[in-house]
């Protein structure tokens, strides 16, 4: 009689609503971390190369793409591609993480606010989702941008605590890691906000139109529909390419600015406005705010395609339907 009352009681414990959500938000961090890092994990190189080109790096600012990734192989090796992508590896996953459950947070918190517009749901989720994820993985943005700007020979930093503790004695402090944080918010919110609404929406509209085509039941939960694997890679891709091209300039803006302490033309670039204004002025729009927009489309479509793949395939492991 006393073991049946203890066994229900523990159920009873274990089965309460507070237990359940803290284990549900648990699960889809995870979910939203690993599925960040594997698809950062796809275009580290990429990145590298990117940062090199939109901060004018002087031993690389006259190359294209191709040229760049072969003048880097050549200069620093097969490693140098991947330059930075230690701190980017510890910054990703608690923002991917973040991301994806906040994503998930808001649009339910949202839908019971203003209604059953399901476009502004994801539009707005997406983009406080993106923007309360940049504000808590800022530091270990700037510090990896910082990192993979480094070229051989030239290095100002030994590694991640090192930059840590430079930034942090020579720039002023805890306000030295935000710096450039206004352009990357500004575009973060269409950028995550296009991204996330336009994998919804393509997600929710091929599985409405053509489920046997595009779509099969979950692992977890037969009565949810999920996308087939091509089928979600195709509308991953497609939302990181429209959203890139929408927030491309702010990104340029930001990575100007976080680099503007060690770059000749730092007191150029102390504002958002004053670094779009001068980044125009003096190398042009296609030149200045959307070079290696190019390589960006590269980077971002496979990125983004890998990302909601990973993320809903771990949804179905991680029993979230």
């Amino acid at each position: 009689m006393t073991s049946e009352a203890t066994i229900s009681t523990s159920r009873t414990r274990i089965q309460k609503p507070g237990y359940r959500d803290y284990y549900y938000w648990l699960r889809s961090f995870v979910a939203g971390g690993v599925a960040s890092c594997c698809a950062k994990t796809t275009i580290a190189p990429l990145d590298r190369i990117k940062i090199l080109l939109q901060a004018q790096n002087i031993h690389y600012r006259h190359l294209g793409v191709l040229a760049t990734v072969f003048a880097v192989r050549q200069k620093e090796g097969i490693l140098g591609l991947y330059k930075g992508n230690g701190a980017m590896m510890v910054r990703i996953f608690p923002y991917g993480a973040i991301q994806f459950m906040a994503f998930d947070k808001y649009k339910k918190l949202i839908s019971k606010k203003i209604g059953k517009s399901e476009h502004v749901h994801r539009l707005m989720a997406g983009s406080m989702a993106g923007i309360t994820a940049v504000i808590f993985t800022y530091p270990l943005d700037m510090v990896r941008a910082r990192l993979a700007f480094q070229v051989k020979g030239e290095h100002r930093y030994n590694g991640i605590i090192h930059a840590f503790k430079i930034i942090y004695t020579k720039e002023g402090g805890l306000p030295g890691f935000y710096r450039g944080l206004i352009p990357t918010v500004v575009g973060m919110a269409p950028y995550a906000g296009f991204s996330f609404f336009t994998f919804e929406t393509l997600k929710t509209t091929g599985l409405k139109h053509a489920p046997e085509l595009l779509g099969k039941p979950s692992r977890d939960n037969p009565d949810v529909m999920v996308l087939k694997t091509h089928a979600s890679l195709l509308c991953g891709g497609v939302a990181g390419a429209i959203a890139q091209t929408i927030s491309y300039p702010l990104d340029v803006t930001r990575r100007r600015m976080q680099l503007a302490a060690i770059l000749p033309d730092s007191e150029k670039c102390r504002t958002m406005l004053q670094t779009l204004k001068y980044v125009c002025k003096e190398h042009g729009i296609r030149k200045g705010l959307y070079r290696g927009l190019s390589l960006n489309y590269i980077r971002c479509i496979p990125s983004q395609a890998v990302a909601f793949t990973t993320y809903e395939f771990m949804r179905q492991i991680l029993r979230l339907n």
